[in-house]
């Protein structure tokens, strides 16, 4: 016979049941009751985060600021050159000889030529080689068409003596105040002389500079020696004077008439005095005075260039390489970063140009891109050599492309 619980007994043990779920009941809720202080409220949920590692601060982001600098060489203003430029009001007008450099230097920031002939004016008598003395015609063309550098010592700056300077200094004072065009190399006092102005462009603040060898063996009156600035027996001045414009300015231009005139080398003085000037501060130096081109190159590590010479921009010589020109361009940029500053130049470029002439007459200054064996028999072949000699000292210049 099978065995079954009895009734009596099976109420009993859903009865203790029972009870086990009561005590353990109380039980949960005793605990509660504890880890809560005696509450009688239910304990809040916490919540566990993570604390990340603290994010790096973001590196700040540099500013940068650049400026455009174009070259060219010597306004060399023989008399066939102002005849020529001669209207019938008696007046001169440049434009139409000078007008394709407005074209090539159009866009830069900052446009520069050396003014080889002093700028007296007609009332003073115009004169050519070997004491020139041009009409100021000149300058209000290379004016118009966007110059706004200008070098003014070199071998002639005293042809006409200080009258001549005081005249071209006047001159050109007039246009930096009416067209904000920089000049320097001559002055008319000692404070002009002595000052070192700092301009600006696109945020890049900069001193420009220009020094001469010597003036064929004139000399200024004594104690007026402020009228020119000459750098033979004077260099630790220019030095100097570099120094203390890098001081002030992010970026020193410095114009420097030297070198062996048609030599087309430049000598051990001036890459002696090129590297003396890099290391004092100077980021671009820009030389003339041979009237034939020499190459390019940058030093320390490209924080300077030299254009060791231009050649002739515009002239009447008779001899070929003395009417083939340089013209120049470079970047310069600002760089600033963690509180320091710092200058680069780059973008280094050159290319040709050419002064045409018929029997001294019909004069036009035309870039290399536009000429034809009309203009120069052989120009092609011209052009593939200059191109040797521009990056002799340096295959990284770039030779070409200006429109």
């Amino acid at each position: 016979m099978e065995n079954k619980p009895h009734g009596k007994h099976l109420k009993k043990w859903v009865l203790a049941v029972i009870v086990l779920a009561v005590l353990a009941a109380a039980g949960a809720a005793g605990w509660n009751l504890f880890v809560q202080g005696g509450s009688s409220k239910p304990a809040a949920a916490v919540t566990v985060t993570a604390t990340p590692e603290a994010a790096a601060t973001p590196e700040p982001t540099p500013e940068v600021h650049s400026m455009s600098l174009f070259m060219a060489g010597d306004g060399l203003i023989h008399g066939t050159v102002w005849m020529d430029a001669q209207q019938i009001d008696g007046s001169y007008d440049f434009h139409s000889i000078m007008e394709n450099m407005g074209t090539v230097s159009s866009g830069y920031d900052l446009v520069y030529y050396n003014q080889e002939t002093i700028l007296g004016g007609t009332e003073l008598g115009l004169s050519g080689y070997p004491t020139f003395n041009s009409p100021q015609g000149f300058g209000d063309t290379m004016v118009d068409l966007g110059f706004n550098l200008v070098s003014t010592a070199n071998n002639h700056s005293l042809d006409q003596g200080e009258t001549g300077i005081e005249r071209s200094t006047a001159y050109w004072k007039k246009q930096n105040e009416t067209k904000g065009t920089v000049m320097a190399g001559t002055y008319d006092s000692q404070t002009d002389h002595d000052a070192l102005p700092v301009y600006e462009k696109n945020g890049i603040t900069y001193c420009f500079l220009s020094w001469t060898y010597g003036c064929n063996g004139l000399t200024a009156p004594e104690g007026k020696e402020y009228l020119v600035n000459v750098y033979s027996d004077h260099v630790e001045e220019l030095l100097d004077q570099i120094r203390r414009a890098r001081e002030q300015a992010d970026a020193v231009l410095v114009a420097m008439h030297w070198g062996t005139e048609y030599d087309d080398e430049a000598n051990e003085e001036q890459k002696a005095l090129a590297q003396q000037m890099a290391d004092a501060g100077a980021a671009v130096i820009i030389g003339c005075h041979p009237h034939v081109i020499q190459p390019i190159e940058y030093l320390n590590n490209g924080s300077s260039i030299v254009y060791y010479s231009l050649g002739n921009m515009v002239s009447a010589q008779d001899q070929l390489p003395r009417l083939i020109g340089m013209i120049g361009g470079v970047t310069i940029t600002k760089t600033t970063a963690n509180g320091e500053t710092s200058i680069a130049v780059s973008d280094a470029r050159a290319d040709l140009i050419y002064t045409y002439y018929e029997n001294f007459t019909n004069f036009k200054v035309i870039p290399f891109k536009d000429l034809d064996d009309a203009h120069l028999s052989g120009y092609q072949e011209i052009y593939d050599r200059y191109a040797q000699k521009i990056t002799e000292y340096d295959s990284s210049i770039q030779f070409g492309g200006f429109q």
